[in-house]
């Protein structure tokens, strides 16, 4: 299992890396929109399906919504004189107020259980709210300052990636050496209180490391921080979440696509939720 997980890694990333800095916006959307739907279709199992047809019923109808919101927002166009077009604010915020009532859904969890897994159409529109934001935020964040510097956007995935990497590092080892009390032993029984703080720790490190080096203004570092500590707490939010769902419908994997590793959605939970609050802050700072 380990030499797995070390050669899917090895492979991995500098495919990662390939895609955010040198793909062009368009082709970067496209492979975007299909890591998501990748993810759909290991949703779809989180519903409950188990016929190919209705599995890729599902994809398909996040397909159709990702085909609707490219033409309303191609890639190219979703900043306007440096600032993100008004209305593409409005699903950040749709997936700010989802990722609020998915916290709360955790912490009930398996109390509240029965408003979300006794239907289909309620896990389907809970893959929509977690799943189409993703999208939209990666493209938000390639595109930033894209005609002034075009690896702008790229560095800006990074730091998502590196906030969200060094929260789940830091959790690990914290968690491993420090942890006693557990955090949702219900969702997720090897998560601690504990490896939390550590995550959230270890993620402010990174990105205090990151202003130096990028030479932030020191008058902007707290604000920084205090953002980041908000966006790390989501990161394990979406980790939690999937989780839940992953226990509710009996599976120890999302999927089986990366060896050692389990499926799409195993490597891109925390990142769910972590990028379109990402993406909502920065358009947020922006606006400052």
């Amino acid at each position: 299992m380990l030499k797995q997980r070390i050669l899917t890694s090895v492979v991995l990333a500098p495919l990662a890396l390939l895609l955010v800095f040198y793909t062009p916006l368009a082709l970067f959307s496209f492979i975007a929109a299909a890591i998501v739907l990748l993810g759909a279709w290991e949703w779809s199992a989180f519903m409950g399906l188990a016929k190919n047809r209705q599995r890729l019923c599902v994809v398909g109808l996040m397909g159709v919504i990702i085909s609707v919101l490219h033409v309303h927002w191609p890639i190219e166009s979703l900043w306007q004189q440096g600032k993100l077009v008004a209305d593409a604010n409005y699903i950040f915020t749709l997936s700010f107020a989802w990722w609020l009532v998915a916290t709360f859904l955790i912490f009930k969890y398996p109390t509240m259980s029965r408003a979300w897994s006794d239907g289909i159409v309620m896990r389907a529109i809970a893959g929509i709210l977690t799943l189409i934001p993703l999208w939209l935020a990666l493209n938000v964040m390639r595109s930033a300052e894209y005609v002034q510097a075009q690896q702008y956007g790229s560095t800006l995935i990074m730091v998502v990636l590196g906030i969200v990497w060094s929260a789940d590092i830091g959790a690990y080892f914290a968690g491993k050496n420090f942890g006693k009390r557990k955090l949702m032993p219900r969702v997720s029984p090897n998560k601690t209180i504990e490896g939390l703080l550590g995550g959230v720790l270890t993620s402010v490190i990174f990105v205090l490391i990151f202003c130096y080096f990028a030479d932030v203004e020191p008058k902007q570092w707290l604000l920084f921080c205090g953002l980041t500590v908000v966006i790390a707490l989501f990161s394990a939010i979406g980790d939690l979440l999937e989780s839940m769902f992953k226990r509710e419908a009996g599976l120890k994997d999302s999927g089986s696509i990366l060896p050692g590793h389990g499926g799409i959605l195993d490597r891109i939970d925390s990142l769910t939720a972590a990028a379109p609050i990402f993406a909502l802050c920065y358009a947020w700072t922006v606006t400052l």
